[in-house]
């Protein structure tokens, strides 16, 4: 059996200078500092690390450098997602020398295939790449949601390796796990449901929150895989209020916003993307000195 893909994964804010060139020196520190503090491995290049907004030599550049920062301690997962199954493809292959691991390829948005779309459109990715692919559900981004049935039929291709399922549907990723593969891994796409998914039997997460707070999300996983529950609830306990936070506008606007009053990242944006409203900074700061992040 191949090993599954497992614990905490850090979804990487991409670090921007003032002027919005990729910052590698920050970038650099984001992904040191991510791997002492425990995370089990990284995903640069997702809707976090504002892929959206990248030319393809920056997202290469940046997958490429995250890879080599790393040096082998961690896997790689790298987005690699379009809604154009020709240009998912050519990124696909571009990534492929990157030094990744995996690639993390999300469902189309916009264009809103039917479920049998999705299956054409996965196989396709997956014939093409030479690296496993981890599926990425998040409807609540992409304006469809791949069904469980969908995904279980997906996950009989030799080189689709598990899903990152934020579909908020805690019924559909349970139908996931009780039928998929053992080779398959099932991550949590929602930090809010990551102790729920793991309870269920789920491999981890791949987490915003872990961007700010890395040792106590990997500790929650790394907790609750073990089934010292009581522990695993302390700490979703106590993080609850920066989960919250992290989302009072769209991902990554809070949790850049919390790096940089962290003095871990100058907190720029590439539009449409813009600054965390002033008249939540308060709302921002009181969870983040809450789980430790900044002091009183």
């Amino acid at each position: 059996m191949t090993k599954r893909l497992s614990g905490c994964g850090t979804a990487l804010v991409t670090p921007f200078g003032t002027h919005g060139a990729v910052d590698i020196g920050s970038l650099a520190r984001m992904v040191n500092w991510q791997l002492d503090e425990g995370v089990d491995f990284l995903v640069p290049c997702g809707s976090t690390g504002e892929a959206a907004t990248m030319s393809l030599e920056e997202h290469v550049r940046v997958v490429t450098q995250t890879a080599e920062i790393a040096s082998g301690r961690v896997p790689i997962v790298a987005g690699a997602g379009s809604n154009d199954t020709h240009r998912a493809v050519v990124l696909t292959r571009e990534l492929c020398t990157s030094g990744a691991t995996h690639l993390l390829h999300v469902t189309p948005m916009y264009n809103k295939p039917p479920q049998r779309g999705l299956i054409d459109h996965f196989r396709t990715i997956a014939d093409a790449s030479p690296l496993p692919i981890i599926l990425y559900n998040v409807p609540s981004r992409t304006g469809i949601n791949m069904l469980a049935e969908t995904t279980l039929a997906l996950a009989e291709h030799p080189n689709i390796l598990g899903i990152k399922e934020a579909s908020g549907d805690l019924g559909q990723i349970v139908e996931i796990l009780r039928h998929r593969p053992d080779r398959f891994s099932v991550l949590s796409g929602d930090d809010a449901l990551t102790l729920a998914v793991i309870a269920h039997g789920g491999d981890g997460v791949i987490s915003v929150i872990s961007n700010v707070t890395p040792n106590l999300m990997s500790e929650l996983v790394a907790r609750a895989r073990a089934e010292k529950m009581t522990g695993a609830r302390e700490i979703d306990n106590r993080l609850r209020p920066w989960m919250r936070a992290a989302f009072i506008e769209s991902n990554p606007i809070p949790v850049k916003a919390a790096l940089g009053l962290m003095d871990r990242i100058t907190p720029t944006l590439r539009p449409p993307l813009v600054p965390l409203a002033e008249s939540h900074i308060p709302t921002l700061v009181a969870a983040l000195v809450a789980v430790g992040a900044l002091r009183a």
